[in-house]
């Protein structure tokens, strides 16, 4: 039996833009765009056994109709790729008699507690039209409304694009022709989602990397897709946060997100070579985001180096002269951040990474016998394994940028090790994966506390200098607190180069969890 399927594109916007986008000349059509209105009640178990499967089980309501849906789970960030049956039912619950076919019996089978409830519901007003771009076909859905919860609500302004017909690169093309005149962002949560991580509270807090689920039979491209697509996602919904919370927390995710995405490429470089956009995109993606390693070293500074100091030199007024001056230099950063993130140059790079991933020459023509994943994560982490023993020979001897750059080499390695955690599912292998992770964290810690450290005199420097010879206006308390931390910063180096040398030969001792 072949599985329906559903390619749709997802963008996020708000009420205005929407309106703009009702519109707009690419999206008009001949006779009346009248809108519908739409309710749906989306079911699951009382521990969410299908939503931690990535199924959605609803029930919409249209007009007089009822109709059941239930859609595996999308492998995509923006473009949602999606296994879906459909079935018209009686009523607005659903008709478990007409699941067979899914992946829903096997999930409520193994459930602890299989009986459905509603859990989430939306109200709609959508405004449908057929239209062509490129050689396609497209359905363009324009949705405004809220998902509601016994937990709270949302609301809900977002363009669809799904393929009726056609090429799904002319998604793409369409959504990035419409973003140049209209602010849009690439959409990573359904509607359902958007219910579920209100009930969990995660809606609106920052989030860390989840795992990557990648085949074992699969070959390297896919898993490449996988990971970039995770770290795209990681990255949008970070964003989002970010921008609505200015939470230091939403900007840290985002630059890890980013560091993980550039890794990615790195650990992809053979898969990747032959299509010189890779090099292109990984390097447009480090130039434009340059700006945010500044503003979150200063939220470092203030809530670790600093706060430290004022713990214990609580009466040393300088510290505080010192901090009303960084935070003030932490809201320009800020500031900077934030007008990249809110500008048509970033939505459209995202946007542009996301169509390269999906269908970039780089996925090729099918006619290259493709490489196994895990033939690639072997070489890939073999080699990286090596230049963390090369580099990280003798710390004590090498001067700080030469330690960062043995940092640097631990973050892909430790990236690796979690991309390609899941191709290696026997027990054995998942211990020494949880032993070696273990000790290459360890290194990180320390490395790490050694880069902030030096990221600390880099902040304090800036205080006496305007990089024009000039001083910085700083008074003097302020500039003796920052001479105090700095000397405090020197004492501790010594006591991390042993430790980080210490973790450096106890990772080494571990067997590789992919050998």
């Amino acid at each position: 039996m072949v599985t329906p399927r559903e390619i749709e594109l997802k963008l996020d916007c708000g009420a205005a833009e929407l309106l703009e986008l009702a519109r707009h000349p690419l999206l008009a059509v001949e006779g009346p765009t009248d809108p519908e209105f739409l309710s749906a009640t989306y079911y699951d178990t009382a521990e969410r056994a299908l939503h931690r499967q990535g199924i959605t089980l609803r029930v919409r309501r249209h007009g007089e109709r009822h109709v059941q849906t239930v859609k595996a789970a999308s492998s995509a960030a923006g473009l949602f790729d999606r296994s879906e049956w459909e079935w018209a039912v009686d009523g607005p619950t659903p008709d478990l008699s007409l699941i067979d076919d899914t992946p829903v019996p096997d999930v409520l089978g193994s459930a602890s507690a299989p009986d459905l409830n509603a859990v989430v519901t939306t109200v709609i007003e959508r405004s449908t039209r057929a239209v062509a771009h490129g050689t396609s076909r497209i359905s363009a859905t324009l949705d405004q409304g809220r998902v509601e919860t016994p937990d709270g609500d949302a609301p809900i302004w977002e363009l669809e694009l799904e393929l009726i017909e056609g090429d799904p690169a002319d998604l793409f093309s369409l959504a990035q022709t419409l973003a140049e005149t209209v602010p849009l962002r690439l959409g990573v949560l359904s509607k359902s989602e958007r219910g579920f991580r209100i009930l969990s509270g995660t809606l609106r807090r920052p989030s860390k990397a989840g795992s990557v689920k990648l085949s074992p039979d699969g070959s390297a491209a896919e898993a490449f897709r996988a990971i970039a697509i995770a770290c795209l996602t990681h990255l949008r919904l970070n964003e989002d946060v970010f921008l609505k919370t200015r939470d230091p927390e939403g900007l840290h995710q985002i630059r890890v997100a980013l560091r993980r995405l550039r890794s990615a490429f790195t650990l992809f470089k053979p898969i990747l070579a032959s299509d010189p956009a890779a090099t292109h995109l990984r390097q447009e993606i480090k130039r434009v985001t340059e700006p945010f390693g500044h503003a979150r070293n200063l939220d470092v500074f203030l809530s670790e180096t600093l706060a430290g100091e004022m713990t214990r030199r609580p009466d040393e007024a300088g510290l505080d002269d010192l901090r009303i001056r960084l935070e003030a230099e932490r809201d320009r950063a800020y500031g900077t951040v934030f007008a990249i993130l809110e500008s048509q140059a970033w939505r459209s790079l995202i946007l542009d990474l996301s169509a390269w991933i999906e269908t970039g020459p780089w996925r090729g023509d099918g006619k290259r016998e493709p490489v196994s994943a895990r033939d690639h994560a072997e070489a890939t982490l073999d080699k990286a394994r090596r230049r963390i023993r090369k580099r990280g020979r003798h710390l004590h001897r090498i001067d700080a940028e030469a330690r960062h750059e043995v940092r640097i080499e631990a973050k892909k390695l430790r990236y690796g090790a979690e991309f390609f955690a899941s191709l290696y599912a026997e027990k054995s292998a998942q211990k020494r994966h949880k032993a070696f992770v273990a000790a290459l964290s360890d290194l990180q810690d320390h490395l790490g506390a050694l880069n902030d450290l030096a990221t600390a005199h880099s902040v304090l420097a800036s205080l006496a200098d305007t990089g024009n010879g000039e001083t910085s206006g700083v008074d003097g308390r302020a500039l003796f607190a920052a001479g105090l931390t700095a000397a405090d910063g020197e004492a501790r180096t010594g006591q991390l180069l042993k430790a980080a040398e210490k973790a450096h030969e106890a990772l080494l001792d571990v067997k590789p969890f992919w050998r």
